[in-house]
């Protein structure tokens, strides 16, 4: 019974669990983010191709 408890008491690989679900946690933030942005982005470096080739042309 005393190995039960000390197990169930034992916390060593909480921190490991936490630290991964926070990891988690900023890349689905990240991924979210630059869906949403991924048409002004296109836009953005479509506009800087055109300005680019229109200097060299």
């Amino acid at each position: 019974m005393e190995k039960l408890v000390a197990f169930w008491r034992d916390e060593e690989g909480a921190t490991a669990i936490e630290y991964g679900l926070i990891a988690g946690l900023i890349a689905v933030g990240l991924i979210a983010a630059l869906t949403s942005l991924e048409g002004g982005l296109t836009a953005l470096f479509g506009r800087i191709v055109t300005a680019l080739n229109g200097l060299t042309a």
